[in-house]
């Protein structure tokens, strides 16, 4: 891919700026963006409260009332990305790591599953053995702390989310709506469609590090019988 470039530098609110790279999904460019936020972060600035990649950008939350800032966050922002990017970024097998996410397909967790495989022309099998064998990245964490959208979905399986969102969407629900696949943290609303279940804590606030995912992991999803799932639930 050509040199990353910034194609905008924006105030994001009050306390955080926002660097734009790609208008639509670049694989290439979310990948460059998720190192280049390792690089910012590795900076320890003191001004930078935090560094979020999202998909075409990245974000820089700052301490408004930090001397450095000199009252123009937008220009230093500007400057720590300029000098990063001449810094060089990481190779991305550099940062690599792979997250096993086990997950029951079973009716009781899979809502969806059968209205899925249908709108796919295969049977309910064949869907999750579809899901289960991508390999997914974590495109960025959004819409709530830990809840990670990953791409890698198989084009057959890639429909358009609900005409009516869940009110509630259970814990752990594995769930996918386009060209993604989801894990819900908690339970929240959403109205992506639901084709399993893990037993895994996909967030936990108490945890050294609260998400189970981060933003360029590779996740790969693993069926578990009923069994099993309770088994793992109980630990």
């Amino acid at each position: 891919m050509a040199r990353l470039a910034p194609l905008g530098i924006v105030p994001l609110g009050d306390c955080a700026v926002y660097i734009e790279f790609s208008k639509t999904l670049d694989l290439e460019v979310n990948s460059a963006v998720q190192r280049l936020a390792t690089v910012v972060h590795g900076r320890a600035l003191p001004w930078i409260r935090d560094v979020v990649p999202a998909l075409g950008g990245l974000a820089l939350h700052y301490d408004p009332d930090d001397p450095a800032l000199a009252g123009n966050a937008v220009l230093n922002a500007a400057n720590v990305v300029e000098d990063c990017l001449k810094q060089g970024l990481p190779k991305p097998g550099e940062l690599l790591r792979t997250v096993e996410v086990p997950v029951c397909y079973e009716p009781e967790f899979a809502p969806d599953l059968a209205e899925v495989a249908a709108a796919a022309r295969i049977d309910a099998q064949e869907a999750i053995r579809l899901h289960a064998a991508a390999d997914y990245r974590v495109l960025m964490i959004g819409f709530a702390p830990g809840h990670a959208y990953m791409g890698g979905l198989d084009p057959k399986l890639a429909l358009p989310r609900r005409a009516t969102p869940r009110a509630v969407v259970a814990e752990g629900s594995v769930a996918i709506a386009n060209d993604q696949t989801v894990v819900y943290p908690y339970a929240i609303s959403g109205g992506w469609n639901i084709i399993g279940r893990t037993p895994l804590t996909v967030f936990d606030a108490e945890r050294q590090e609260p998400s189970l995912f981060a933003a360029g992991d590779r996740v790969r999803f693993k069926p578990i019988a009923r069994s099993e799932f309770a088994k793992m639930l109980s630990r």
